[in-house]
């Protein structure tokens, strides 16, 4: 008899994943940089940054992103639209 065992890895911190996106995306687009700014002070994707929530603040960073390219690129927006 085989079992399986699944580990749920507990998603990364927005905070932690903005660090990545700033050494990533040294020349932040200037309409994704206030959204950057407010996730690196959020947790998880149930917070909220001033009046706005996290939900909100990381589809208006995606929205504001398409310049940040490449594969690490690429790998940080899919981890952030799978918070979603």
């Amino acid at each position: 008899m085989q079992t399986t065992t699944t580990i749920n890895a507990a998603p990364r911190r927005l905070s932690t994943i903005a660090r990545d996106i700033r050494r990533a995306w040294p020349r932040v687009y200037f309409a994704a940089a206030p959204y950057l700014a407010a996730m690196e002070y959020l947790d998880n994707i149930d917070d909220v940054y001033m009046y706005d929530d996290a939900r909100g603040i990381v589809r208006y960073f995606l929205a504001n992103a398409s310049t940040f390219r490449g594969d690490q690129a690429k790998a940080l927006k899919a981890e952030l639209k799978a918070l979603l």
